[in-house]
């Protein structure tokens, strides 16, 4: 990251590298997390109650180490440090924008980094997670775009970014506290970090399934939302095996357009992703599909721009989050003016849409939204690779 940062000190310690042949426990659904307790010598019969225990001392106390583990024996809790561990990615640096935003840059398995982004609020945070090491897609106006993809994070990596941002926060339940008996400081959860959520859907998947355990972090699927740009084929599947809330990188009204913006639409273009979105199994007023639209200056903010949305769109219950702009080093566009923004909103307001301004978080400390990228990645390329990269302007 950029030398002259706000970079804070970290204030915890890292955690100690897994031990060689122990599995680490964190990403395990309930059943391999019970199967691997009995292959580790746990009676069958007890199998199912120290599952449970494990469970809530993991994703509801923050445990990170067996000893701290008081209802469970001490032999038993020696056996369990003998055969598992408990996870976190590595914390490599946390920086603090001026308006409380924080990012954390993390080290998963084999070295690589993602990057995490929390967003307080005065009635809610928002953690922003990561799916990929990188990105598979090449959206024209995004950072993170014009990395390429590593790989996909497994499902105790994207889990590991809330329990890490809830160690730093100290967001995990006190002694003798219950669950729901104070404000979460993580309160809510958005797959629009690094990657494509949907390219890697099983990990995905697995990871909000652990986040919506009542039993575990306990987040209603309501607080969770994953964002795609637009993979046609897993829209319906997210729906009946994850079934959080929805957001669609649109970002523009025509295909020819939205071609260079999102290319991903020379695979599935607007007409196939409205289809899938009509067809999505937990599309209803109470529960709209928010449409995400970054506001690029004569690319996409015209007054015919805004009235063609609405007419593609009809007929979704919906939300339309306009993104202005943010900048990053390199960067092909402009962000729309503040006046073209409010005109844009303002004909899609008056024809009965829910049309927030997203107010730029972070910027100060590369965290806002299209900006995510690791250091190690920004700093070996230079301005001109980075434009490169990024391909043509679109029109």
């Amino acid at each position: 990251m950029p030398t002259d940062s706000p970079i804070r000190p970290d204030p915890l310690p890292l955690p100690a590298r897994p031990g060689e042949g122990r599995t680490d426990l964190v990403g395990l659904s309930r059943d391999a997390l019970r199967a691997a307790l009995i292959a580790a010598g746990t009676p069958e019969k007890q199998a199912r109650m120290r599952t449970a225990q494990l469970w809530q001392w993991i994703y509801q106390k923050g445990a990170r180490d067996f000893a701290a583990m008081t209802n469970l024996a001490k032999p038993y809790r020696a056996l369990l440090a003998e055969h598992f561990t408990i996870g976190r990615p590595e914390l490599v640096t946390r920086q603090v924008s001026a308006d409380g935003t924080r990012k954390y840059l993390l080290r998963v398995a084999g070295g690589h980094e993602v990057e995490v982004v929390y967003i307080p609020e005065t009635d809610r945070g928002t953690l922003c997670v990561s799916s990929q090491v990188g990105c598979t897609l090449t959206c024209s106006f995004c950072h993170t775009g014009t990395q390429k993809l590593v790989r996909n994070l497994t499902a105790g990596e994207i889990v590991g970014q809330i329990m890490l941002a809830r160690d730093d926060l100290g967001d995990w339940l006190r002694p003798g506290e219950g669950m729901g008996e104070r404000p979460r400081l993580i309160s809510n959860i958005v797959l629009m970090g690094m990657g494509e959520p949907l390219y890697n859907f099983d990990a995905v998947r697995d990871a909000m399934r652990i986040a919506m355990d009542g039993e575990g972090i306990g987040l209603s699927r309501r607080r969770i939302t994953l964002s795609t740009s637009g993979v046609v084929p897993e829209i319906a599947r997210a729906g009946r095996e994850i079934g959080c809330m929805l957001a669609v990188s649109l970002h523009a009204t025509t295909d020819a357009v939205r071609d260079k913006l999102v290319p991903i639409n020379k695979r599935w273009n607007i007409a196939a992703l409205l289809e899938a979105l009509r067809a999505y199994p937990k599309l209803s007023n109470s529960e709209r599909i928010t449409f995400e639209y970054v506001m690029l200056r004569g690319v996409n903010d015209s007054d015919e721009d805004a009235r063609r949305l609405i007419r593609l769109i009809d007929g979704i219950p919906a939300k339309i989050n306009l993104i202005p702009f943010n900048e990053w080093p390199g960067a092909p566009y402009q962000r729309s003016s503040n006046r073209r923004i409010r005109a844009f909103a303002d004909i899609l307001y008056k024809a009965g849409y829910a049309t927030p301004i997203r107010t730029p978080r972070g910027e100060d400390i590369m965290a806002a939204c299209g900006q995510l990228k690791s250091a190690t990645e920004r700093a070996r390329k230079s301005k001109r690779e980075i434009e490169r990269e990024a391909g043509p302007q679109a029109p």
